[in-house]
């Protein structure tokens, strides 16, 4: 059998076992080797993105075992859509950490592997359990990777974000415990079977262990009253993590399309429509305080952090209403708001670097260095972060509120997008023209521009372009994939089907 889809989780578990093992290697070393697997997995993510293309599932089991009994890992157009995102701007992150970063604190790059181990590892399982695994193999590389560098913000921002997660954690395990005590089984297809043809006594309990999901899930995606974690513990950690925790709330995200649109969305009467009454009134309530949190942040890192919260709430507002077209558009939207949000905490550190003092706060009007280089980058990042044309912005809002407009609420969701553009219209005016506008140009600047950098973040950028441009092929990947999800039949067979390990339908 074909073992290419274990490398997307192997390759950087290897590599940062490597590197801790051999953690007397050379900075230039652990730079190379980190690369390396990034590198490697762009191609993997490429890769997976023309093999789900071809229609179907693509199935590993681990041992030989196959489903229900092993560990299955799975391959659809949505799992290798977020391999191939977290792949890309994970190479991104490593090149600008291994300019800045790496230096302030012990094991970075090893640290940095296994989260990327942690977040495939989530997208490929078809196992429960295992979902829980990757979930906590990726946290516990994250509550290191923002302390890194040390200091009194990262502490406290690190001590609120690792109690809230262990909470999540410890309801995780009790709502796996319960799925399994009523189905004898972690495999997300088969439990999706047995929970669609379970009796009625058990649906309230079932419900029950799905709305505990909702909540476990929720914490990660960073939904109200969830969400009060992010804003501090975004800000407060190195760009290029805070850039890399981007793909961290849409992990959250992932969990809940796929378990509740397969685990609960199977047979004739689902489950996951009555947890979709808890969850759109609370992401429209995230969305509007994420537009009212970026009107009043004090710097760029705090505003990026709630324009992460906003396009949480978007996301998730969307997602429960009805259509393939409307679920096209949000995944559209997902890749967009994720790499512009990443984009931002970057260009915070190439300005905080270029000022006198403050940093990346607004509210201290310090001369800015290299102005019309780092006006232009962060003028262009904020059209395409508002939603106007040419960037991807304009197309994934609009392809979203037109599918949006003949459902069930779309006219709320339609109110909070609309409101909360011209809420970050105002936030990044008041930004630029703070910063690049208002102060005196400075007679020679006090570092200079790091050319490797700028360039990382206008190749992140010309990727939002290229995105807009190639929009309709796009567009059809993400329809076939939004089939694919409205059709857990398809998944259950697949899965449980009898196929041959590695074997594609």
């Amino acid at each position: 059998m074909s073992h290419w889809l274990i490398l997307p989780v192997l390759l950087p578990l290897l590599c940062g076992a490597l590197l801790i093992t051999w953690y007397q290697a050379s900075m230039n070393v652990q730079r190379l080797l980190s690369i390396l697997s990034c590198l490697g997995l762009t191609l993997l993510g490429i890769y997976a993105v023309a093999q789900s293309g071809q229609g179907g599932y693509t199935l590993y089991y681990l041992g030989n075992w196959e489903a229900p009994y092993g560990i299955t890992l799975v391959l659809d157009r949505l799992s290798a859509l977020m391999l191939l995102v977290t792949a890309g701007l994970s190479l991104c992150c490593v090149l600008y950490a291994c300019r800045t970063a790496d230096r302030r604190g012990a094991h970075f790059h090893p640290l940095f592997q296994f989260q990327l181990a942690g977040i495939n590892g989530a997208f490929l399982t078809g196992d429960m359990f295992n979902l829980f695994v990757f979930f906590e193999i990726l946290l516990i590389a994250s509550y290191a990777l923002l302390l890194h560098g040390g200091g009194r913000a990262r502490s406290r921002a690190g001590l609120h974000y690792v109690i809230i997660n262990l909470v999540g954690s410890a309801l995780f395990i009790l709502a796996v415990g319960t799925l399994y005590g009523l189905t004898g089984t972690l495999n997300m297809a088969d439990m999706a079977r047995i929970i669609a043809e379970s009796p009625e006594e058990k649906q309230p309990l079932i419900t029950s262990a799905g709305l505990l999901l909702l909540v476990v899930f929720g914490i990660k995606a960073a939904v109200l009253p969830l969400l009060f974690w992010l804003p501090r513990a975004y800000s407060a950690a190195t760009a290029p993590v805070a850039a890399l925790f981007a793909i961290m709330t849409k992990v959250g995200i992932y969990a809940i399309i796929r378990v509740f649109l397969l685990v609960f969305g199977a047979g004739d009467d689902p489950i996951f429509p009555w947890v979709w009454v808890w969850l759109w009134p609370l992401a429209l309530v995230t969305l509007v305080l994420g537009g009212i949190g970026v009107l009043g942040s004090a710097s760029l890192r705090t505003m990026t952090a709630y324009l992460v919260i906003i396009s949480v709430g978007v996301l998730l507002a969307a997602i429960t209403l009805p259509g393939e077209e409307t679920l096209a558009a949000t995944l559209f939207y997902l890749i967009h708001s994720t790499i512009l949000a990443a984009v931002f905490f970057l260009i915070a550190d190439l300005v905080g670097r270029q000022r006198e003092e403050g940093y990346d706060r607004f509210y201290i009007t310090s001369p800015v260095g290299y102005r019309w280089l780092l006006g232009g980058l962060f003028f262009i990042a904020a059209i395409g972060m508002v939603g106007l044309p040419p960037f991807s912005g304009f197309i994934s809002k609009a392809w979203l509120l037109q599918s949006a407009a003949g459902a069930p609420g779309g006219v709320l969701l339609w109110g909070g997008m609309i409101g909360a553009s011209f809420l970050v219209l105002m936030a990044v005016s008041r930004a630029g023209s703070g910063w690049f506008w208002k102060p005196e140009p400075i007679a020679a600047p006090l570092w200079p521009l790091d050319k490797v950098c700028f360039s990382i973040v206008a190749v992140m950028l010309a990727l939002s372009l290229s995105l807009a441009i190639w929009a309709n092929p796009v567009m059809g990947y993400l329809l076939d994939a939004a089939a694919q999800l409205r059709d857990p039949n398809g998944y259950i067979e697949a899965v449980l089907g009898g196929l041959s390990a590695g074997g594609v339908l």
